[in-house]
């Protein structure tokens, strides 16, 4: 299978996330961009091959690494807000080659906010894929000048099983306990099928951590599928079975994959992929060498 030759000719894909907006009818959805993080590509897919990144250089940049934006994802509807993920929060890591990861840096999503014209105050809600560091950032970690957290008002709605296992030792590579103590005040667990803000649903699909969600945003005839850390990479709309080092389960992680790729090439669907670089918002069109990730010129 070869990737598509609209993302074969795309240097997008090797390039942090600008903001990009997208509009349900009534609602708009923005990417906030907060940073990047470089990923091994063998190291972080691990089932893929040397040769499987000669044939795709389209993927990686000058260093020979994936770039995954990190950021998170702006529901407006009116004077309302509601916010996904928020991102690595002001803080910034080397490259560790004892690690999958690459440099790792954050501290955009603030600046990001206030671009799109929106202040954290007006932030009624926050709602996390899953706890892992680069998706809770901003809502753990002071802001810069401030000593207070930026979303300290606003409710931070966790699916019911993910902060059920947040005791386990991997769910957050060993930060859980510093996540946990700085969450706990403001948690508010969030169930599948739970409407959490107009035409906004969780749906728990476990595999990447054991209660990862995504959710499924509809407005205007359309509807949008934010779909966290289900997939890391638009690589895996090609390659549904490639699993990420990061997933818990691998092969529920890949199963739901299959499942979800298939979705997203439904008509009326657009996939929202808070790792895809800079080809945030797409669609999966199917040709014949199967589903390939079609960005949307947003």
């Amino acid at each position: 299978m070869v990737a598509n030759s609209a993302l074969a000719q795309d240097d997008r894909l090797r390039r942090p996330a600008g903001i990009r907006s997208v509009r349900l009818g009534d609602t708009k959805v923005s990417f906030v961009p907060d940073g990047a993080v470089q990923g091994r590509p063998r190291a972080w897919l691990p089932d893929t091959t040397e040769e499987t990144w000669t044939a795709h250089p389209e993927y990686l940049d000058a260093s020979g690494c994936l770039v995954a934006s990190i950021g998170g994802l702006l529901v407006e509807q009116g004077d309302r807000a509601l916010l996904i993920d928020t991102g690595f929060g002001p803080r910034s890591l080397p490259a560790d080659p004892d690690t999958p990861n690459g440099a790792l840096y954050g501290g955009a999503l603030l600046d990001s906010l206030a671009e799109l014209g929106r202040g954290p105050e007006e932030i009624e809600a926050v709602a996390f894929s899953h706890l892992h560091p680069d998706h809770v950032g901003w809502a753990v970690h002071p802001a810069p000048g401030t000593g207070r957290l930026a979303f300290a008002h606003a409710d931070h709605l966790v699916p019911a099983p993910e902060w059920a296992a947040r005791d386990l030792p991997e769910a957050a590579g060993g930060l859980m306990e510093e996540i946990v103590t700085a969450l706990a005040p403001r948690v508010r667990t969030v169930t599948d099928g739970q409407e959490i803000f107009p035409g906004v649903r969780v749906r728990i699909t476990a595999g990447h951590t054991a209660g990862h969600a995504e959710y499924v945003i509809t407005g205007g005839g359309s509807r949008l599928i934010a779909f966290g850390d289900s997939l890391h990479s638009p690589i895996q709309v090609d390659h549904p079975e490639w699993s990420c080092v990061y997933d818990h389960d691998p092969v529920r992680a890949a199963d739901h994959r299959r499942r979800l790729v298939a979705e997203l090439a439904e008509p009326g669907t657009i996939g929202f992929g808070v790792h895809f670089a800079d080809v945030v918002f797409g669609r999966v069109r199917r040709d014949g060498d199967g589903p390939a990730w079609q960005p949307l010129d947003a």
